[in-house]
């Protein structure tokens, strides 16, 4: 598995301060998609638990609300235990802090009984469609992706729309 980039401090993606991870690698491949350098599986650098324990150091800052991972894609068969791994981590050692995970997969379709949904605190769901891109949509690009609150949806086992 590999990544693209790390960003320490990141406004863009998602609510606060937040660190943010781009995985790489992404069969979805969408037409105008922000990112499309993160496209090759071979493309960008090797992830490994030292990159791990990076990115969990530099959320320990206290103005830093969450990590957000976004890719390429980060719940491709590819990338998802490594995924998973970090969520894991994360969770375990910030609890109150946020994580945020985009990716092209649909919650209730395609991600349904995966480990890593019970780090998540919200989804980003659904592939970017560029005949529906809305600049005015809040954390998404287009009009057909969800912004989800995945542990209410799975307490209340229906998608339930963070706010």
């Amino acid at each position: 598995m590999r990544y693209n980039k790390i960003r320490k401090m990141d406004i863009s993606n998602g609510p606060g301060v937040r660190v943010s991870i781009f995985m790489q690698g992404c069969a979805f491949k969408c037409k105008n998609c922000f990112n499309p350098e993160t496209h090759d599986f071979n493309g960008g650098k090797e992830f490994t638990q030292e990159k791990i324990n990076r990115v969990l150091e530099l959320c320990e800052k206290d103005y830093i609300e969450g990590l957000s991972i976004l890719g390429g894609e980060p719940l491709h068969p590819n990338n998802i235990e490594g995924t998973t791994k970090l969520a894991k981590a994360f969770k375990e050692k910030f609890p109150h802090k946020t994580l945020w995970i985009w990716s092209g997969f649909l919650f209730d379709k395609d991600l349904k009984g995966k480990e890593v949904l019970n780090y998540v605190d919200v989804l980003v769901d659904g592939q970017y469609v560029d005949k529906l891109h809305n600049p005015t949509l809040k954390y998404c690009g287009s009009e057909n992706q969800r912004v989800i609150d995945v542990q209410k949806s799975l307490k209340e086992k229906k998608i339930v729309l963070y706010e």
